[in-house]
């Protein structure tokens, strides 16, 4: 059986799907499950979207609480954390603050439940004001939220302190006051504009030099407080010689989703561990690959980590941000959730050529349970944008 699939310039290709399932480990309950043991790996995870509510794009996120957790249920089964309500989540792409909320202490009680581990994300998007006050007090608002779910906070980038910042000495003030109260150490997150455009001159410069020097002049004022920083700047020489920088002891989580096997993998000056979106459809293939890692083979790591790496930087292609539409498409096609949703209608964010080489992508790795049942649900995609058998 072949599927024909569009093409970026209009035409139809024919494709094989391959037949055979994916030769991954199956997940494992907690109490039996080996931790890893050479790098702390978190997935950031998607929303599943509540298919049957009466919303608009602009109304506030109906989510399926029920599919949302299952599927975090299936990134600890195969031993990965959970990095909670980051962008992955649709954070002020779907998922205003009030959801993000309700889904931090959901997803933490869950966590608590089956003994997975979880962080989550703190930021200030429920702010209504500009000024540095106000900023504070909506960092401070969500760091408690978090804390007291009993989760590891990220301090995610603001962009009401990217908007209202006049310099270097606002971030390093900001930022400082909330190390100093967290009541236990922090991932700091630095999220390039690729990700999300109003995160422009991050750190009070658009000279990424000199944005580097303020960032580290943050953890260095409070390494007590810093337990590892994430930086999602797809410049992987610039990720390297960063966590080379850093204090002893606090970690570099790589949020690259174009560079991730090289990064993780690491060289005779150090490695990064993982906090990736990517992971979140790779779950079940990059456990097995740090797995191997844990073994000492790095060979073996890459040998299972690179071939993903083409479907990655697909997935992220500019613009970057909308990467969300692929990765939920890949989880409809895997049967973790019924439909392909989204909050906010992200679902048309992509074009029809973009998702289908997804597709193609994902099958030729095998990360579909059951190929044959993904291919179903790829040619009623098909057919409801005209393309017919």
């Amino acid at each position: 059986m072949t599927i024909r699939l569009p093409a970026a310039d209009g035409t139809l290709r024919t494709y094989e799907p391959r037949t055979e399932p994916p030769a991954v480990p199956p997940g494992t309950p907690f109490t039996s499950r080996t931790p890893f043991t050479s790098r702390t790996v978190f997935a950031a995870a998607h929303v599943v979207a509540d298919p049957y509510a009466d919303v608009s794009p602009d109304s506030p996120a109906a989510v399926d609480w029920d599919a949302t957790l299952a599927f975090r249920r299936h990134l600890w089964s195969h031993g990965l954390g959970v990095a909670e309500a980051m962008d992955t989540a649709q954070r002020g792409m779907g998922l205003d603050w009030t959801g993000a909320a309700e889904l931090i202490r959901r997803s933490a009680a869950e966590a608590r439940a089956v003994g997975g581990r979880i962080a989550c994300g703190a930021g200030t998007d429920q702010c209504t004001g500009g000024t540095l006050a106000g900023i504070r007090a909506a960092y401070e608002e969500q760091l408690a939220v978090a804390e007291e779910a009993g989760a590891q906070a990220v301090l995610m980038a603001s962009r009401a302190l990217a908007a209202a910042a006049t310099g270097p000495e606002d971030y390093l003030e900001i930022y400082g006051h909330l190390l100093r109260q967290a009541a236990e150490p922090v991932i700091l997150h630095w999220l390039g504009p690729m990700f999300d455009p109003a995160l422009e001159g991050y750190w009070g410069s658009a000279d990424l030099d000199t944005a580097t020097d303020t960032f580290l002049e943050v953890v260095a004022a409070h390494p007590d407080k810093v337990d590892g920083v994430k930086i999602s700047l797809l410049d992987a020489r610039r990720e390297s010689d960063l966590r080379r920088r850093l204090p002893r002891g606090v970690r570099c989580y790589t949020g690259d989703d174009f560079h991730y096997p090289e990064l993780i993998a690491g060289d005779d000056q150090g490695f990064s561990h993982a906090l990736l979106g990517v992971f979140d459809p790779l779950g079940p293939l990059a456990a097995q690959a740090v797995r191997v890692l844990d073994t000492g083979d790095v060979r073996g790591f890459r040998a299972l980590l690179d071939p993903t790496v083409e479907l990655s930087r697909h997935l992220f292609r500019p613009p970057t941000r909308f990467y969300k539409t692929g990765v939920v498409l890949l989880a409809w096609l895997a049967g973790h959730q019924s439909h392909f949703a989204m909050v906010g209608g992200l679902q048309s964010a992509r074009s029809l050529p973009h998702l289908a080489r997804a597709y193609e992508l994902a099958d030729t790795l095998g990360l579909f349970p059951d190929p044959k049942f993904a291919e179903e649900r790829m040619r009623t995609l098909l057919a409801l944008y005209g393309v017919t058998r």
